[in-house]
């Protein structure tokens, strides 16, 4: 709440007060020679000029000076691409070492990658965030190495809430009556509520969540999308915002995410669920961003939405123990500090994050840093997740039109769900 903290680039003097150390299981020993290791990852960049490849070729220059005889061939692809990429590799028969992509489960379920286990040492294995940990597993076996995650809290515009007299919310009461504040100051979006095509699925969990649902039942073992607290959630939505037009000119199933953050960073937005990248992009602009924990129906919600990317290692190439070790240099401290500076993203791992908190230079990001704790990701272990989530995008903003049943769409995705479960559990 109130005036989001600058931050600068830097965590070094908190490593060094910290004394924090990695473990690194055997780089420096050497290995076989003559191995080089096909690693392809996303881009996280905007521009050639932050493009994540340099990241990679540095590191693996690095790497390969620091341990000869091992060569790190690097591929950067946009995010567009990488996904369908690497899993046309794979079909080929030409699966890389690594793959720094969006999912991990399918590739896990048909035995294709090394257990995280018998890759890295104990120490870096146990050093992930436990939720993270848990959330790279399937069948209670990791599969997936978190890389990069992120969280969402609430944001509002400092300087259009002061001239509606409007108050960070603290629950959906008093989100609607700040959104009919704003809009009648003549705010062009109240609340940016995009529901479109391109990440309505993140948008949708973190309302679910509000509403004291979500995806999957309190047991994490099954879908319960039409569920009555889900139903009430898409109900309010639909009634309380939408259909007073306190959500802009555009209708949310029209709108997608990055529409609504350049509209938030063009000073348009009154409030809207955002990540840390949008908060240090907008305070560029010139925006005043306020955060607060995400409201829920009755104070503040459950949980938020907690993000992660993956790292995976295959088992085509046959190069367990050079893979282990490289991984075991890309999640020192410096390294995931490194790139979580980078992308304005939360590290994966205990010691990283710990510095990252203790460093006033990213006071910025300790709300994010403490809510990712209590987090609740997408249930990424579940092959039927994909399908599941392309129902969301496709469907939901359909619950909140004018002429919308959010009851009906609802019902329409969890039946989607059984099928992708089914279809799952049949392979």
């Amino acid at each position: 709440m109130g005036k989001a903290v600058r931050r600068y680039r830097g965590t070094t003097a908190v490593l060094a007060a910290l004394t924090i150390t990695a473990t690194l299981s055997g780089c420096g020993a050497g290995a076989a020679d003559g191995v080089t290791l096909k690693l392809v990852a996303a881009d996280y960049g905007s521009t050639d000029a932050n493009t994540s490849e340099k990241y990679w070729n540095d590191l693996a220059r690095a790497y390969e000076k620091k341990t000869p005889g091992v060569k790190i061939d690097v591929t950067v692809l946009s995010w567009k691409d990488v996904d369908r990429e690497v899993a046309g590799m794979v079909e080929r028969g030409e699966a890389p070492d690594l793959a720094q992509i969006g999912a991990y489960a399918d590739y896990a379920h048909e035995g294709k990658l090394y257990p995280v286990d018998t890759l890295v040492s104990v120490p870096t294995q146990a050093n992930f965030l436990p939720m993270l940990r848990q959330a790279g597993e399937v069948d209670r076996v990791q599969y997936g190495l978190p890389f990069g995650a992120s969280t969402r809290m609430l944001f509002f515009n400092e300087e259009l809430f002061d001239k509606a007299g409007a108050a960070p919310p603290a629950d959906w009461d008093g989100l609607r009556t700040a959104a009919r504040k704003l809009e009648a100051k003549g705010v062009k979006f109240p609340f940016a509520l995009p529901l479109g095509s391109e990440e309505s699925q993140a948008e949708t969990m973190m309302w679910l969540l509000g509403g004291g649902g979500g995806y999957r039942d309190t047991t994490g073992t099954a879908y319960q999308i039409d569920s009555p607290a889900n139903v009430q959630t898409m109900t309010w939505l639909k009634e309380e915002l939408v259909g007073e037009g306190l959500t802009g000119p555009v209708a949310p199933g029209d709108l997608d995410r990055q529409q609504a953050f350049d509209a938030f960073v063009r000073g348009e937005v009154g409030m809207l669920n955002g990540h840390p990248t949008l908060m240090e992009t907008a305070e560029k602009a010139g925006v005043k961003v306020g955060t607060v924990p995400l409201p829920g129906v009755n104070g503040k919600a459950k949980a938020t939405l907690g993000v992660a990317d993956w790292m995976m290692a295959f088992k085509e190439n046959g190069h367990r123990k050079e893979i282990g070790e490289f991984l075991d240099f890309v999640y020192t401290d410096k390294n995931v500090l490194e790139f979580s500076d980078r992308y304005d993203l939360l590290p994966v791992t205990v010691t990283a994050s710990t510095a990252m908190e203790a460093d006033p230079e990213h006071a910025a990001l300790r709300p994010f840093l403490e809510e990712l704790a209590g987090s609740e990701l997408y249930p990424v272990g579940e092959t039927s997740w994909a399908k599941v989530s392309e129902s969301v995008k496709k469907n939901i903003g359909r619950a909140v039109a004018p002429d919308g049943n959010p009851r009906a769409v609802l019902g329409e995705i969890a039946r989607d769900a059984r099928a992708a479960e089914a279809s799952a559990s049949a392979r």
